[in-house]
């Protein structure tokens, strides 16, 4: 009995000593495993040459709009007998009024050529006309060359380079547009092939001007046509006779009378403008000195 009180009482005391000591963990902590921030990849930029990423900027045409009918309408509805288009050594576009102040300004010189030289002074003024344009060509801007006269060999004077019948031709150069007046009545008075001439009558201005294209004045085949038209509608030849001493006598008082002349436009022809006029194509051409059926735009015509 006092053994089994023994051994409980033994029992007892090892329970409570095992009590009183510390207790000891022997299992691992838990750690929890770090999470690896998240990096976000960032893709590395492409490096292109500058042309290639510089746009090229688009191009914008502009277009000229064309007049409308209207505006086109009223352009050839304006006065034509107040335009003069001229052509020989230069085109040019003058007005009446310009032409009139042409001829007031040199009509006393080509008269007083005609009384020293013998050539009518309509067709002095005539061709210092059609080929100047009335003073304001290039070759009697700026060489006073008011006839359209080329160097030729025996020119020694002052030249300018213009581009005429070839590129780059040699005309004269005088220091005042009296001097070339001068010299144009020199040039025919003085050259065998314009020898002819001298033997018709000073009043036969159309006879001189078919003998000017004959004998090799210029190679324009409308020449003596424009020639003429230009003398008739401005009365050139009433210069001649004031130099004659006789009485001018319009030509069927054609010469200014805008009524009794036709200045071509485009689309005419011979055979439209005889209707026009109720006129047969051979008496227009007889009346206007034509030799063939070609016209030229601004072209005078008789028609009365």
């Amino acid at each position: 009995m006092i053994k089994k009180f023994i051994l409980i009482l033994t029992l007892l005391l090892i329970v409570a000593c095992s009590s009183n000591q510390p207790v000891v963990r022997t299992s691992r902590p838990v750690y929890t495993k770090k999470s690896t921030p998240v990096v976000q990849r960032v893709k590395k930029p492409i490096y292109r040459p500058a042309s290639s990423t510089v746009k090229k900027p688009v191009q914008v045409a502009t277009t000229v709009s064309k007049p409308t009918e209207s505006k086109q309408e009223n352009a050839s509805n304006q006065d034509n007998s107040t335009i003069e288009i001229l052509e020989a050594t230069t085109r040019v576009k003058v007005t009446t009024q310009m032409v009139l102040a042409y001829i007031e300004k040199y009509k006393d010189i080509a008269k007083d050529n005609m009384i020293k030289n013998g050539i009518p002074s309509s067709i002095t003024l005539g061709q210092a006309i059609l080929e100047s344009g009335a003073g304001t060509g290039p070759l009697s801007v700026q060489a006073n060359n008011h006839f359209g006269i080329k160097c030729h060999v025996e020119w020694n004077g002052p030249s300018i380079r213009y581009t005429d019948d070839e590129e780059n031709e040699c005309f004269r150069k005088y220091d005042e547009p009296s001097k070339s007046f001068k010299d144009h009545s020199y040039f025919l008075a003085s050259r065998p092939r314009y020898a002819s001439l001298f033997q018709l009558e000073k009043t036969d201005y159309k006879a001189w001007a078919i003998g000017l294209k004959a004998a090799g004045y210029a190679t324009d085949p409308k020449y003596p046509d424009k020639l003429i038209a230009l003398i008739e509608r401005y009365q050139l030849n009433r210069f001649d006779n004031e130099v004659l001493g006789k009485n001018y006598v319009p030509n069927n008082q054609i010469a200014m009378n805008t009524a009794d002349t036709h200045q071509v436009v485009k689309g005419d022809t011979l055979y439209s403008i005889s209707k026009k006029y109720n006129l047969s194509i051979e008496e227009l051409k007889r009346k206007n000195s034509l030799s063939d059926n070609s016209l030229s735009l601004g072209q005078s015509l008789i028609v009365k």
